[in-house]
């Protein structure tokens, strides 16, 4: 690595149990990587999967000067290796979505003189309110939630400004809730942070603004107007816009890198930071979704990444501004019955073997006889249900299948949710519309096929290992050209290409759209009896 380099650009990625970077040439080719885990790296600040689960078991919290730590362990890593930071045109990185940061009423006098002799985290001791940040797995305010949506007009009200409902993780509930039990500390914060533009704070030596798209998974932020909701500012906190700072977008150019880096690690003086943002939007750019594509990632819980031009907020899933196209959106819905349940229907109907379940898929016909299964073996996100549901081809109620119906009435119906919940939140299959299928099951050919015959459309794979880093990598290089209006695309043209898998079976279109009108039917029958 000591070896001369041409430019270069780096993403990094505060997730919750490690602190990632990565760094890419004009090529766009992958030049180093590296890691800090806080677990075994930062033994000091005794985290366990690095978080602190507090005793009610509901209040998730880390301790933000590990973070900062993270940072200084991870550039002197990268220093000893040899990385040149002379050669670093720009910066980008993303952070665990949801989480905030408390500075302290002076802390950005600290920012803006640091001591180039000194690590960041001795620099900034004693500059934050509350020294352990609320995160994502916090489900403590469930009382905020309910007022923001009892003030605002109810759950889709607050859907349709901020493009989800109220969530117990949120930011503007985490906030409300220290304004709430500890007003005095809400008081001494000058500034409140995501995780993203806290990390980006650090680079900038001075408050680094929230972004779009990181801002739109707060309850905070009108989606459409790109600006504070005052219903939703007046409900969570007083005095909440002026801590905030205007959102940026996603795309922009914070300006140079603070002098503390150019003295201490040799950045230019000219490398640019470009805004950071959540860790989902920063996948969806690590995974360059274009207009009409659709990410489906198989794992424990199913994820599924859309990218939309006219969103429809419904109180389920989550609409955000996009992080590469200020014109458009992303949305993002979670499927909690992923992999799990495709493991016990293997082990039921296809004795624990993979090779059985493929051989069930690949015997028996599209839309399976009529034969539909809805299989929810723990409560459910999306929808809020929990049971499994048989129906045969005269939509009545059926107590079981043959084994490979079975097979097939699992991966269809998981299928069929995610294409009419996708189309629910605005999404439409376009002339051009790819599958991008990421995680354990996306290996599985056969399940790729069911796959591409519900949606129509050919699936390609897609290697996601670090994906929201190398996304914030390709955004830091987007963002020096942005301004002049080339498109995110065009400016990773180069990076690798996503490997087509399968293409939609003919006929698969008229069946499966037959299906999917069953399938909504049968998921608001389940609804109804759910709430009996």
């Amino acid at each position: 690595m000591a070896a001369p380099m041409g430019s270069c650009y780096l993403g990094f990625d505060f997730s919750t149990q490690q602190l990632k970077v990565v760094a890419i040439n004009e090529n766009l080719d992958l030049i180093h990587q590296d890691n800090v885990q806080f677990d075994s790296e930062l033994p000091e600040f005794r985290t366990q999967g690095g978080v602190h689960i507090h005793a009610d078991g509901l209040a998730v919290t880390s301790p933000v000067l590990m973070w900062v730590k993270a940072l200084d362990v991870i550039l002197d890593k990268m220093k000893a290796a040899g990385f040149d930071f002379s050669c670093v045109r720009a910066l980008s990185g993303s952070g665990q979505q949801h989480g905030s940061v408390y500075w302290k009423k002076g802390a950005c006098q600290a920012l803006r003189h640091l001591h180039a002799e000194k690590p960041l985290h001795e620099l900034l001791q004693g500059q934050f309110a509350v020294e352990a940040s609320p995160i994502w797995m916090d489900s403590s305010t469930s009382e905020q939630c309910l007022n923001l949506e009892k003030s605002v007009g109810g759950a889709q009200a607050v859907a349709d400004i901020t493009g989800s409902r109220a969530y117990e993780r949120f930011t503007g509930n985490q906030i409300a809730k220290i304004h709430h039990l500890k007003p005095d500390v809400y008081n001494e914060a000058e500034r409140i942070s995501l995780v993203s533009s806290f990390a980006a704070s650090l680079f900038l030596g001075d408050y680094a603004p929230v972004d779009y798209s990181d801002g739109s998974g707060m309850n905070l932020m009108d989606i459409f107007s790109k600006q504070w909701s005052p219903p939703c500012l007046q409900a969570t906190a007083p005095g909440l816009e002026t801590k905030l700072g205007a959102p940026v977008p996603s795309t922009a150019v914070l300006g140079d890198v603070s002098s503390y880096f150019v003295t201490r690690y040799g950045f230019p003086t000219d490398c640019k930071v470009v805004a950071f943002t959540g860790d989902n939007p920063g996948s969806l750019a690590g995974m360059r979704l274009q207009e009409g594509d659709i990410a489906v990632s198989l794992g424990t819980s199913d994820t599924v990444f859309l990218w939309i031009k006219e969103p429809k907020p419904t109180i389920e899933g989550h609409i955000f501004c996009n992080p590469v196209d200020c014109q458009s959106y992303m949305a993002l819905i979670c499927f909690k019955n992923g992999s799990l349940t495709r493991e016990k229907i293997r082990n039921l109907c296809a004795g624990g073997c993979w090779e059985m379940f493929s051989r069930a898929l690949r015997s028996t016909p599209m839309g399976n006889e009529g034969n539909l299964g809805i299989y929810f073996d723990t409560m459910e996100i999306t929808p809020p249900a929990v049971g499994t549901y048989k129906i045969n081809k005269e939509d009545q109620r059926v107590s079981g299948f043959t084994e490979q119906e079975e097979i097939r009435a699992l991966v269809e119906g998981q299928f069929l949710a995610k294409r009419l919940h996708a189309e629910k939140l605005g999404y439409k299959i376009m002339p051009g519309t790819r599958v991008l299928a990421t995680g354990g099951a996306s290996s599985n050919m056969d399940i790729l096929q069911v796959l591409s015959d519900v949606f129509d459309a050919p699936v390609y794979t897609i290697d996601v290992a670090n994906s929201a880093c190398l996304g914030c990598a390709y955004r830091a290089l987007h963002g020096l050209a942005a301004e002049a209006g080339l498109a995110f695309q065009e400016a990773v043209r180069s990076a690798p290409k996503p490997q087509l898998a399968v293409n939609p079976t003919p006929g698969a279109k008229q069946v499966y759209e037959e299906q999917l009108r069953r399938y909504s039917k049968l998921e608001e029958m389940i609804l109804r009896e759910t709430r009996q």
